[in-house]
């Protein structure tokens, strides 16, 4: 499975999702080194981390089964939700409630030392194979929570997550928003790739979209992926990374 070196994890995991085109969503994330900054630029180690696609291990399930009598299947792996038994529904929910006061404390206690008039709003999504945390602050004049392409907001968030997956001892995944900003940035973005792509197209020429931050420029090439007409990639260094729009 495809391995990725960076400073720290986060950007390891960036570099990683941004080169297979792939959202949290998609993967499952392995930590094999948090690595260490060294002294003087010296006697340090990278962080790096594995990446493997959703649906890659359950290829090999079907011949794990054939070794399991028929009739015991469904008391195993029960067909659908709702049928499994209901104390281990009661322990995920704790564990959820949990996992999600967990966060809503540390950003709170945050917000608290920043003197910040704000509020968390916390819920778990069901909409993949793991529960999504997402955790929304609320509040007047949070810019500051945002920062410059939202670089301070991606910090909070990796921070949260980080405390979360060092007391449990897993990886989590945690979304952290500021008054909604992400998802309205989410919407642009995805109105920014469809244009674009179309301009690039009737004008037969490649577009460079600006500088943007390791997640938006994988939201830009998950929005294109699809397209015959046209394909990304990224250019330049630094913050100074920015993807291209390339028609067929």
């Amino acid at each position: 499975m495809p391995e990725f070196e960076a400073r720290t994890v986060k950007e390891a995991i960036d570099k990683g999702l941004e080169a297979m085109a792939l959202g949290p969503d998609d993967v499952t994330i392995e930590v094999l080194d948090e690595g260490r900054s060294g002294v003087f630029g010296m006697g340090g180690r990278p962080a790096r981390v594995r990446i493997i696609p959703k649906g890659v291990d359950d290829e090999a399930a079907p011949a794990a089964e054939t070794e399991t009598p028929s009739q015991e299947t469904p008391e195993e792996r029960p067909s659908a939700a709702g049928e499994g038994d209901p104390s281990d529904l009661d322990e995920e929910a704790e564990e959820e409630q949990a996992i999600l006061d967990m966060v809503t404390d540390f950003l709170q206690g945050m917000l608290t030392r920043m003197r910040l008039n704000a509020a968390v709003e916390a819920e778990v999504l069901h909409d993949g194979e793991e529960p999504t945390y997402r955790l929304n602050i609320t509040g007047d004049d949070l810019g500051i929570l945002i920062g410059r392409r939202a670089e301070t907001l991606e910090s909070i968030q990796y921070l949260a997550r980080l405390v979360v997956n060092q007391r449990t001892h897993r990886w989590h995944r945690i979304e952290v928003d500021v008054e909604n900003y992400k998802r309205r940035r989410e919407q642009s973005l995805q109105r920014l790739a469809r244009n674009m792509a179309d301009r690039a197209v009737s004008e037969g020429r490649t577009i460079v979209l600006e500088p943007m931050s390791p997640r938006e420029r994988r939201l830009i090439h998950l929005v294109l992926r699809d397209r015959a007409d046209v394909r990304t990639e990224s250019i330049g260094e630094g913050d100074e990374r920015k993807v291209t729009i390339i028609p067929l």
